[in-house]
């Protein structure tokens, strides 16, 4: 009987489903340009579309059978979800490459950017340019991240974290499945571009404001949805999707964390626990912070990014 209360998903939340005549409303209010008003027989045949979507809670509408090397091969695994991890898994080839140059993912936590409401680039962005330059000068090849254009790009997302790990940790897959779901319209996710990035790195810089007494809004948003990269499970077909009882059961059976994972993938709670600590840190994993509002000058931030370049350099062996 307590095993049984242990499998079963506490339920009680109010239903957030919609009526047919809301759900067109809010589909519809996105189309407010002008432009638009001699559409209205063909935005109203999309909205019916984009309704029986909903209606039927089709949230990965492409997938293909998962095939071999799945616990479920003939479970229908999302397209978008295939390509992800041969993503991923293409990174991680770039992060092991012996032959490859060192590689630091850059990254701008500011939303401020001149190109929408501030008018002005953002001091971090500023920082960033400044670090870039200095590792260029180093021979490092580098990605900069700019998460500004979260609030300055068109189709620029980044969905928050349902917090799968906290039902079971075998439903946090790795990579997220929880993003594109067309039925809900939450598509447009950036994370599925973002990960691999932290995967093919060999270092991470990250240069953040602190706003209101703690990161950027931006920032927190891409940490939290790099939870699943800490050993998350990488075979949705074990929980046929997001079936919390499932899940559940595989962990109370004896979860299998999956730790081939931890020398390719990153989890913020972890890399700041380990802070100043190398024997704790992944093997082929180096952290470095620049703070923008303390590091104001360019002797300080180019000593910061000299810091991270040679804790870089000392890494182990990247084959091993």
């Amino acid at each position: 009987m307590d095993q049984e209360r242990q499998l079963t998903p506490r339920k009680g939340m109010p239903s957030p489903r919609i009526m047919k005549e809301e759900f067109k409303r809010r589909f519809l209010s996105q189309f407010q340009d002008q432009n638009f008003d001699r559409l209205t027989a063909e935005l109203e045949s999309v909205a019916e579309a984009a309704w029986d979507a909903y209606a039927h809670s089709r949230k990965a509408p492409n997938t293909r059978k998962a095939g071999t090397g799945y616990a479920d091969p003939d479970y229908d695994l999302a397209l978008d979800w295939i390509n992800a991890a041969d993503a991923i898994r293409a990174a991680s080839n770039v992060h092991i490459d012996s032959a490859g140059p060192n590689r630091i993912l850059l990254i701008n936590g500011s939303s401020r950017s001149e190109h929408t409401c501030p008018g002005e680039m953002s001091k971090s962005y500023r920082l960033s340019e400044l670090a870039e330059s200095v590792l260029v000068t180093e021979g490092t090849e580098v990605d900069l991240l700019d998460l500004s254009r979260l609030t300055s790009e068109y189709g620029r997302r980044i969905h928050p974290c349902k917090a799968c790990f906290s039902t079971s940790p075998a439903l946090c897959h790795w990579p997220c499945s929880c993003y594109p779901n067309y039925s809900l319209g939450q598509v447009q996710d950036w994370m599925n571009e973002i990960y691999p990035l932290w995967v093919a790195a060999h270092g991470i810089m990250i240069i953040t404001p602190v706003n209101w007494y703690h990161t950027s809004s931006p920032l927190k948003l891409m940490i939290d949805r790099l939870v699943c990269a800490d050993g998350g499970n990488p075979d949705p077909t074990a929980t046929h999707g997001k079936d919390a009882q499932q899940a559940k059961a595989i962990e109370l059976s004896g979860w299998d964390y999956p730790k081939h994972l931890a020398g390719l993938a990153f989890c913020h709670r972890f890399a700041w626990r380990c802070r100043g600590n190398p024997e704790r840190r992944p093997r082929t994993f180096r952290l470095a912070h620049l703070n923008g509002t303390r590091i104001c000058r360019q002797d300080g931030a180019a000593g910061t990014v000299h810091r991270l370049l040679e804790t870089v350099r000392k890494r182990p062996s990247r084959s091993g």
